[in-house]
Parts: C-alpha cells; structure tokens; sequence
C-alpha cells in the first residue's frame, strides 16, 4: 500500500455515481422496476429480517479488517473511501478457498473478501476488487444484491402465500435481477479503476480470476487475454450463436471476465478521461 500512497491518487470530492455509471446499468435498472412482484419481493427481505440475520452471521464467522488487523487490506479501504467520497463501510476476511467477493447489507453494508481471492491477488489486485464493491454501495446496488441472494426463498414462500401464481411471476424477476445483477457489475468495475488509475490492475485482475494458476501468472499475457474478446465476439455473425451466448449467460451473476476487461477498456479511453480530468 506504501507504493499506492506515493502515486499520489487523485480523489473525486463530490462524486456522483451517475458519473460512471454504466448504461446498461441504467437500463437493467429501469427494467427491473417494471418487474411485477418486486415490490412484495423487497418487502419481504424486510419482514423476515433477511439482512440483520447476515450482518450477524457474519460478524460472528468471519474477521473484520481494522488498522490492527490485516492494516494494508484496511488502508486499500479507506483510499477508496477516499476517492469515491464516501463513508468507510466493515470490511471482513472468510475462509473459503474459492476467490470471492461480495457485499451485502443495505441500511448498514459490508464487504467480505475470501481467504481464496487474498491468496490469489497481489495488493493492487486487491485494492481493485476493495473498491468494486464500494462501487457497488455508491451506486445503491446493494438492496437488489440481497434481493438476488435471497430470490429462491422469497418466490417459495410467495407462491405458497398465492397458490403458486407468484412463483410463476417471480421466475421474469429471477432472470430480471441476474441480467440487472451482470451490468451493475460494470458499473462497479469502474468504481474500481477510478481508485487503482491504472488499466492494468483490473485487466490482471480480470485474467487471474478467469484462469488464475498462482504458478502460471508470470507466462500471462494481456494482448492474448484481450484477444480472446475478437473471438468470442465473431460467434455472433449467426442468429443461432447469439441464441446460444443468450442461453449461456442468462443464469450467470457476473459478465465474463474477458467482456468485463474489453468494457472497462472502452471507458478508459473515452469517459474515465473526461472524468479523470475534472
């Protein structure tokens, strides 16, 4: 983190998210509004008390950063904040092997990194994926995440209280909130390079977390992994192709890795310069 400090990282006083928010993101948004059954959905995660119940469980499994306790995962914490403009949220550290990062929690959130994603990472990495899920608090995203993580649950006991009628409406807002859930990620990976300034962090991140062999990181290269988007984007010359891409990517939470390095690239050379330069 000491290298971090003598980048001299700019901050953003006054920082909107509307600033980088992704348009996709917007509209995913303005999609999922129009949703039927997402108002009860919502008020049901407040009923059965859904987010104090994981703010305890985990407080009680997992460790909190602090400055006494993991002091440079805490310092990649508050430089974010610093950036972002935005107050510090608990930050917490979970044995599981499978890197991992999340953050839950609307009227109080907090950010858990798993022991697999710190092993995985140097502390620039690190510092990225710290401040993509404050991004993810800036932009008001956290709701519908505990929305999401909740889904199954909430349609059960909705189709039990409505003769199965809100099962039926709820299986458009599952696929409404993972498609909403896959742009928002968008969003928050520019949160992340607002805060590192530098576009080889998150493309570094983005290789390690798709094919991330700790013993294979020095034969990495960012042109080939780049490459791969061409590739992935000349299947979509038949209709057939783009039906599949739709089949493959309807279930999923995040967008791929390669697609989210080729979306952030895109930013960096137009809007995040404008930004950069205010």
């Amino acid at each position: 983190m000491a290298d971090i400090v003598k980048r001299k990282l700019r901050t953003f006083p006054g920082l909107q998210a509307a600033q980088f928010q992704h348009d996709s993101d917007i509209k995913a948004t303005d999609a999922l509004k129009a949703v039927p059954g997402l108002d009860k959905a919502i008020s049901k995660i407040m009923e059965y008390g859904l987010e104090r119940l994981a703010y305890l469980d985990n407080t009680a499994s997992n460790v909190r950063v602090t400055d006494k306790m993991f002091g440079n995962l805490h310092q990649s914490l508050q430089w974010g904040c610093r950036i972002l403009d935005m107050e510090e949220p608990e930050l917490y550290v979970t044995l599981n092997p499978t890197p991992n990062a999340y953050t839950y929690g609307h009227s109080k959130p907090f950010i858990v990194l798993t022991s697999g994603l710190v092993d995985l990472l140097g502390p620039e990495e690190r510092f990225f994926v710290i401040a993509h899920e404050l991004g993810h608090i800036k932009a008001d995203h956290v709701l519908y995440t505990i929305l999401a993580h909740n889904i199954a649950a909430i349609m059960e006991r909705l189709g039990q209280a409505t003769l199965g009628i809100g099962s039926l409406l709820g299986q458009s807002l599952v696929y409404a909130l993972l498609e909403w859930h896959r742009k928002a990620e968008l969003t928050a990976d520019r949160a992340g390079l607002l805060c590192v300034q530098n576009l080889d962090t998150p493309i570094t991140t983005f290789m390690k977390m798709a094919g991330g062999a700790s013993t294979l990181f020095k034969e990495m290269d960012k042109q080939e992994f780049l490459a791969q988007i061409r590739d992935y984007e000349d299947a979509d010359r038949s209709t057939l192709n783009k039906a599949y891409k739709i089949l493959l990517t309807a279930e999923r939470t995040h967008p791929y890795a390669i697609l989210r390095a080729k979306e952030l690239d895109l930013w960096h050379e137009g809007e995040y310069q404008e930004l950069y330069k205010l």
